[in-house]
């Protein structure tokens, strides 16, 4: 088991990594405890996967429990959803000492990390991340919201948990598609700021791809202390933080334009978006050509989508990919600013795009 410290200048927390997490929470959580009562948020598939055993690992630490369920899928980041999450809380009693679980992936953890934050203006909540994506990315660092229609976690607060929990056993019930696309968020590590990571991954995709243990550990391990340091230094996201969006300016432009459905995984965006930010970085004169070739080869070496093409349904509008840009939080004084790079593990904050390159990289993808 890995355990990896978070340490901000308000608070401090442990992430714990390791197979069977699970089944021996109750005496992780119960220190964290005034009251042995926990309300634990999940979805519908979660629930009926890990719910139980959830509860019951609860109860042999002497620790009650309720267990709240919403619907599955990125609609349950709405504001209907997260009324409902949060009256569900308060007709349980939870207290502002007690503890809420979050109990899933991504959207869950943003979603009662946020209802945990507006709750009796603030109670304690952990977060046990289900998804590879949740393990190694959204469930660290203390970002907690619901989307918007005007775009992807535009309403939130900052809100850190008390712990997060990571049973990499987990991951074996992820269906293979969920699986990979939690993988772009751990090739983005490797891209914005570790080569050397980059080519471990590289070198390592059969054993990640077959779940063997020691491989996936190293790999969660890895990304979540790189991200545990760059909160650490930049908790707000004013700095160093907005790094983490590698990818995501043009990700989330094309979870916006396809509507936030199926046809497209928050990690599939991310992918896809790192291959054109390395595109856009070449255009640029950034970085070597030929780097954005070498990245979209590593995720189609995963099985990934790696092109726009890839996406299922109707064709996409360049105009309409751009608008959605302009909804990107990064934008400043109505400019677009992009993570870009001079190289692989060589990342940076570009300010003032000339916008008509980013629409010529989405003219080109979608030809």
């Amino acid at each position: 088991m890995k355990k990896i410290s978070v340490n901000l200048p308000q608070t401090q927390y442990d992430i714990h990594i390791g197979a069977g997490l699970l089944t021996h929470c109750g005496e992780k959580i119960l220190p964290l405890m005034k009251r042995k009562f926990a309300a634990i948020v999940s979805d519908e598939n979660v629930a009926g996967l890990y719910g139980a055993k959830l509860q019951n690992a609860l109860k042999q630490s002497g620790i009650e429990s309720v267990l709240i369920t919403v619907e599955a899928g990125e609609g349950s980041k709405s504001w209907p959803v997260l009324e409902q999450v949060v009256e569900e809380l308060l007709d349980a009693k939870v207290e502002r000492d007690d503890v809420v679980i979050a109990l899933g992936g991504g959207v869950i953890g943003d979603l009662v990390g946020f209802a945990s934050n507006i709750l009796r203006r603030g109670v304690r909540f952990v977060q046990m991340p289900t998804s590879l994506l949740a393990q190694v990315d959204s469930s660290v660092g203390g970002k907690t919201g619901i989307n918007s229609k005007s775009g992807k976690n535009l309403i939130g607060a900052f809100h850190q948990p008390q712990m997060v929990i990571c049973d990499t056993d987990v991951l074996q019930t992820l269906p293979e598609r969920e699986f990979l696309a939690g993988y772009g968020e751990v090739a983005k590590y490797g891209l914005l700021g570790d080569a050397a990571f980059f080519d471990w991954l590289d070198d390592n995709h059969n054993s990640i791809r077959a779940l063997e243990q020691d491989a996936i550990e190293h790999m969660i391990g890895h990304c979540c202390q790189m991200k545990a340091d760059i909160v650490a230094r930049d908790e707000k996201e004013r700095g160093d933080r907005a790094l983490l969006n590698l990818g995501h300016t043009f990700g989330h432009a094309l979870e916006s334009a396809t509507g936030y459905s199926a046809r497209l995984l928050h990690g599939e965006g991310v992918a896809i978006g790192c291959g054109l930010a390395f595109e856009l970085s070449e255009k640029l004169g950034y970085c070597a050509k030929g780097t954005n070739e070498r990245v979209r080869a590593h995720f189609q070496k995963m099985g990934m989508m790696s092109e726009i093409s890839a996406i299922s349904g109707e064709a996409l509008d360049p105009q309409v990919l751009m608008n959605a840009m302009y909804q990107d939080k990064k934008v400043q004084n109505g400019a677009l600013t992009f993570i870009l790079a001079h190289d692989i593990g060589k990342s940076f904050v570009a300010r003032g795009v000339d916008p008509q390159a980013a629409l010529d990289i989405w003219e080109a993808a979608l030809q």
